[in-house]
């Protein structure tokens, strides 16, 4: 056991935390006692756990007087995933965070442990598969990595699919173009979009084809080369849509599918091409599985509380099984039962 006193610097106090919320994150995480002092900070451990408090204090200090100063809910965040990974520093991630975000509006930064996998993997992957329940962040983070990696030229054109499954024969009543008729549908890709960017610069690249978003229908046939492509929903793709959308990957192109298996549309859930994808793609090289769970829920804390008691429901019926060795939530599990075993 060690102990070591650091310096109270004015400003300091923010990574407190709410009631301090973030020193006892700090404490579980990392095993070590924090004792507040009137004009010092002391902290007792192992020797590694001290010095990686103190590398959280000095990191936080650093990026102060950068000017940077995250608010409490996304420090709390970054903090969590300081703690679970002895690899990772909270100046690395917010550093990390901007270079990925270089030429949007805001600093786009993983919240969680399995947000920040993620990230990783459409870095260093040709294909990523996002999975998991509802605020996650699946899509945010992946339309985040394609403007990032349009803006540093490392493709030359994003494109954002989704199906409409919805719509159906029913497309042909509704007012306007087939492109206005199916917009509705793409709609939180272009909220996506216009959050990262200048709505100008996304209207011009929009009428340019540098950015295209279309219904899932739309890429029949085509081939997508020098491309970040992003079919988001994709649990309410068929196993033929699925295949379909997978073999358009063209050279020097990406793609992320995201959906999530408890929010299933087609009329009949067995015949989803994600949960298939799931099956027949687990362990092909170049493709990474993503999985996301009600803690990573970054959206209203509601949100992560309204997931994790479905998830308490359910689970009093019945235990959650597993897709080749990847635990499902139990949101997920259900989706599976129907689609193995349907009526």
């Amino acid at each position: 056991m060690v102990k070591k006193s650091l310096h109270l610097t004015p400003g300091i106090e923010p990574l407190y935390g709410t009631r301090d919320e973030n020193l006892r994150l700090m404490e579980d995480g990392l095993a070590v006692q924090i004792d507040l002092r009137s004009d010092s900070i002391q902290l007792m451990g192992e020797a590694a756990a001290v010095a990686r408090g103190e590398g959280i204090f000095s990191d936080f200090e650093h990026l102060r007087k950068l000017g940077v100063h995250p608010h409490n809910g996304e420090l709390n965040a970054l903090l969590k995933m300081v703690v679970s990974d002895p690899a990772v520093t909270l100046r690395g991630l917010v550093e990390s965070g901007k270079q990925r975000a270089v030429g949007t509006k805001r600093s786009v930064q993983p919240r969680s442990p399995n947000q920040r996998k993620y990230v990783e993997s459409i870095e260093t992957n040709d294909m990523v598969f996002g999975i998991g329940p509802a605020g996650t962040g699946k899509t945010y983070l992946a339309v985040a990595m394609a403007v990032s990696a349009l803006l540093a030229k490392k493709v030359s054109r994003i494109i954002l699919v989704r199906p409409a499954v919805e719509a159906g024969e029913r497309l042909g009543f509704l007012p306007g173009s087939l492109q206005e008729k199916v917009d509705p549908y793409l709609r939180p890709l272009y909220d996506a979009l216009y959050d990262l960017l200048d709505p100008v610069k996304v209207d011009k690249m929009l009428e340019t084809n540098v950015i295209e978003v279309a219904p899932l229908a739309f890429m029949r046939g085509r081939t997508l080369n020098d491309a970040f492509i992003i079919m988001d929903e994709a649990q309410n793709t068929t196993n033929e849509q699925m295949k379909m959308f997978l073999t358009r990957l063209g050279n020097a192109s990406k793609a992320v599918i995201t959906g999530d298996l408890t929010q299933i549309d087609l009329p009949n859930p067995k015949k989803s091409g994600l949960f298939e994808a799931m099956r027949v793609l687990d362990g092909v090289e170049g493709i990474k599985f993503c999985h996301f769970e009600d803690v990573d829920v970054v959206r209203h804390l509601l949100v992560q509380r309204i997931v994790r008691a479905y998830d308490t429901y359910q689970r009093a019926e019945q235990l959650p099984l597993a897709v080749d060795g990847v635990p499902l939530t139990i949101q997920e599990d259900e989706t599976r039962k129907r689609m193995l075993h349907p009526q």
